[in-house]
């Protein structure tokens, strides 16, 4: 599996740690808020919202370098719009992924 890196942070924060720190700080803060407000709204069968959790975390997925991560969001987001749960799986496994990540930051 695809795993989590700094690279696109490294390439916004050029040699400025300090704001890559803020944007790690920034990631490590959300991350975990909106990875429960979509399994609440999933677990809700509130497939709407879920799909909108799934569109603010795949940027996430994004900045953490999981391209094929965010092609899963992509297709799982637009998957709960029609009320279908077809990459949950992959999706979450991503999000355990990134949980594990960044407890190590």
């Amino acid at each position: 599996m695809e795993q989590p890196n700094q690279s696109y942070i490294d390439s916004l924060s050029g040699d400025d740690k300090a704001f890559k720190q803020k944007l790690i700080d920034i990631i490590k803060r959300e991350f975990p808020e909106e990875k429960q407000i979509y399994f609440d709204n999933y677990n809700a069968k509130n497939y709407k919202l879920a799909a909108d959790n799934v569109h603010k975390l795949k940027h996430k997925i994004s900045i953490l370098g999981l391209e094929k991560g965010y092609e899963v969001a992509v297709a799982y987001e637009l998957s709960l719009e029609d009320g279908k749960s077809d990459e949950k799986e992959q999706f979450e496994a991503i999000l355990t992924t990134i949980t594990k990540y960044l407890v190590d930051l």
